[in-house]
């Protein structure tokens, strides 16, 4: 069956995410380096893992499985999640996939080049009520596909 993964520790939807997953009786793992208040839910669980770099990002790669959905704005672990076969949605709505995974990957080199020097100083833009529409409507349509990736 299909669970849930969020990269929880600056993920401005996972109310959103608890409700579309209440609807379709689906688990929700939410991981962070630090606890979280979440909703009292058998269905929704927090691991908590320890500080450093990736380590929140190594522990949802290795729960993750084919057909599972997991919430992250992380490009490198967007990619691995890719890689096992697992759905991944941006809180903003958009789905990483594999054919835009590669770009993604560049264009995050790129910029993080050019912030380091100085040409470019601003990060992503500020989320927005129409991020939060799309990312509930993407999520919904995210759950059927993984549905039909295992039954």
């Amino acid at each position: 069956m299909t669970k849930i993964y969020i990269d929880g520790d600056a993920c401005p939807v996972k109310d959103e995410v608890f409700k579309v997953a209440g609807r379709y009786g689906l688990a929700v793992t939410v991981v962070g380096n630090a606890w979280l208040r979440l909703p009292q839910d058998p269905m929704i669980t927090m691991i908590v893992v320890p500080e450093g770099p990736d380590a929140a990002d190594d522990r949802i790669a290795e729960l993750i499985e084919p057909g599972d959905i997991c919430i992250t704005n992380d490009i490198p672990l967007g990619s691995r999640c890719l890689i096992k076969r697992a759905l991944v949605l941006r809180p903003n709505g958009k789905p990483m996939t594999e054919n835009s995974i590669g770009d993604a990957l560049a264009t995050r080199d790129l910029m993080n080049t050019l912030r380091e020097i100085g040409t470019m100083t601003g990060g992503p833009p500020p989320f927005a009520k129409a991020d939060r529409s799309r990312f509930l409507s993407a999520l919904d349509t995210m759950v059927h596909q993984a549905k039909r990736v295992v039954p």
